[in-house]
């Protein structure tokens, strides 16, 4: 049988398909452009370079209430368990994480990662003004409280954020803030955030997460949005390198005994608030941690 041939000058080479070997490497070439603009495209809609935060609707199961760096040898230690009917707005800021409540106008608590070397730093509280974020919905305004009788009370205190200039801007924006009777916010709640400083710089990295008790039945509020004014506040502590723990809950006002009257257990802080506080911790550690409630532990 005669052999067939190819005129090589005159014909395509084909595949062993049968399609022309030029045909699949354009149709190859297509496949591959096509992909590239696919991946473009998605990492464009998963990025926003004009927000300063990550916001992220939250499982109430499932909230990761800080980023990769609140991360220890435990796990994520300012991973929050919330109760079914919290459905917090998750917003990543510098060197902080708020659980944010739009209809509330206000966070259900903030979390962030107390370092002994971050607890003081060239950035200045004078340097930067309380500003609405208005990138989030819900966010009181200024107004809101302007004359309020309130003060725009921090959850994570400016103080704790003197070790960067972009953590300052962040704290002052008003989903940092709580309506906070100036009584508190200059007496034993400061005294607790300045005690935390000393205690980061004395035993370690502090873990804490602080917020208004909003499952309160509220019945003042402030400004147009309007603002509802929390009866108590309550901060929750941990320094795992010292075994050490601690919960607060204050009321909204002058502290008949100072913050040594307001200290109690995480655990009965876990109780009002309905929150799981720490629960990467392993469940020796955490029930010891979340058990103790002395103040003179601590300075000792």
């Amino acid at each position: 049988m005669a052999r067939r041939t190819y005129n090589r000058s005159s014909r395509s080479r084909r595949s062993s398909s049968g399609f022309p070997i030029s045909s699949l490497i354009i149709a190859a070439i297509i496949v591959i452009a096509v992909l590239i603009f696919l991946t473009r495209v998605t990492t464009c809609v998963g990025k926003s370079s004009e927000l300063p935060y990550a916001e992220l609707p939250q499982d109430s199961e499932q909230t990761p209430a800080a980023s990769s760096s609140s991360s220890s040898e435990y796990g994520n230690l300012l991973y929050v368990v919330n109760p079914d009917e919290v459905h917090p707005v998750m917003l990543n800021y510098t060197g902080f994480t708020v659980a944010f409540c739009p209809d509330k106008h206000q966070p259900y608590y903030v979390t962030w990662k107390l370092e002994p070397d971050k607890v003081d730093g060239p950035a200045k509280r004078d340097d930067v003004d309380f500003a609405e974020d208005t990138n989030v919905d819900g966010c009181a305004t200024l107004e809101d409280y302007r004359k309020s009788g309130y003060d725009r009370g921090h959850l994570c205190p400016a103080a704790d954020c003197r070790w960067s200039f972009d953590a300052m801007r962040d704290c002052h924006y008003l989903t940092n803030m709580t309506p906070q009777a100036h009584k508190l916010n200059a007496g034993a709640w400061k005294t607790i955030e300045e005690n935390c400083r000393d205690w980061a710089v004395k035993y370690g990295t502090l873990y804490i997460v602080a917020g208004p008790v909003l499952s309160d039945r509220l019945t003042r509020s402030i400004g147009s949005s309007p603002v509802p004014v929390p009866d108590r506040f309550f901060k929750v502590i941990i320094c795992p390198e010292a075994n050490l723990g601690i919960g607060f809950i204050m009321p909204n006002e002058y502290v008949q005994g100072g913050a040594q009257a307001t200290v109690t257990t995480i655990n009965q802080v876990e109780t009002v608030t309905g929150f799981d506080f720490f629960s990467t911790l392993p469940d020796d550690i955490e029930s010891t941690l979340e058990q103790q409630h002395s103040l003179a532990a601590w300075n000792h």
